[in-house]
């Protein structure tokens, strides 16, 4: 099977980490991957900011730059919510190929929740909320993260709440972002976890960096990064 990998833009600039890890874990499994090197933006900033006109070109790029595959895995849920549930809103003659989150991918397409990882860690996840209330992933996440030999699955208590990022809402909101943020962080340190991984290393960017100054110890790692591991 022949996909394309949407990088998208905080990966590719900031944690480029988690695209090559989920290259990794997909190779294992025997799907050729591509890169377009023509991907940009897939407008969600945009989008989420009221620019909806500037999202045109975006949306058309993006259904240009990867026409003809079979399907597009991207390590981002928000990304892939903008694609499946927003470009056509943007303009209903686009096209979009399909486009799946990674773990949507590996668990419905593949079939595959055991990928041969190895993390001997306690982990937590936090559910980010364009995986959930857009896409919907469920358990997939859990799924995968619970078939890693030697991981341990710690529980948050609050693992649904929103980190308080939300793309430009942490521009704009600031101090409502923070506190949000802190709520989070002092839930994953009440888990016990080593790591707190999630589909979207935007959340993660939020919480590692508040994490950061409370000196945590607690590491933030992209679930592809786990899955990556052995």
């Amino acid at each position: 099977m022949r996909v394309a990998l949407f990088v998208t833009c905080l990966n590719d600039t900031l944690f480029p980490e988690a695209g090559k890890a989920t290259v990794t874990v997909l190779e294992r499994l025997g799907v050729e991957v591509d890169f377009p090197a023509a991907q940009t933006c897939c407008g969600q900033m945009h989008f989420n900011s009221g620019y909806r006109r500037e999202c045109v070109p975006l949306a058309r790029g993006f259904a240009e730059t990867f026409a003809g595959y079979e399907a597009v895995v991207t390590p981002s849920a928000s990304c892939a919510s903008m694609v499946r549930h927003f470009h056509q809103v943007v303009d209903p003659a686009v096209a979009t190929p399909p486009t799946y989150e990674f773990t949507e991918f590996l668990v419905d397409v593949l079939g595959v929740t055991d990928v041969g990882a190895v993390f001997p860690h306690r982990v937590a996840l936090h559910e980010t909320c364009h995986s959930l209330r857009l896409l919907k992933v469920g358990d997939r996440p859990h799924r995968l993260l619970r078939a890693v030999d030697g991981l341990t699955l710690v529980d948050l208590a609050s693992p649904r709440e929103c980190c308080g990022f939300g793309g430009t809402f942490s521009v704009k909101n600031p101090e409502t972002s923070v506190a949000m943020g802190e709520d989070k962080v002092a839930d994953v340190a009440s888990s016990g976890a080593d790591v707190l991984t999630s589909t979207d290393t935007s959340c993660l960017m939020h919480i590692g960096g508040l994490m950061s100054r409370s000196a945590s110890p607690v590491r933030t790692m992209h679930l592809a990064e786990i899955l990556a591991s052995t």
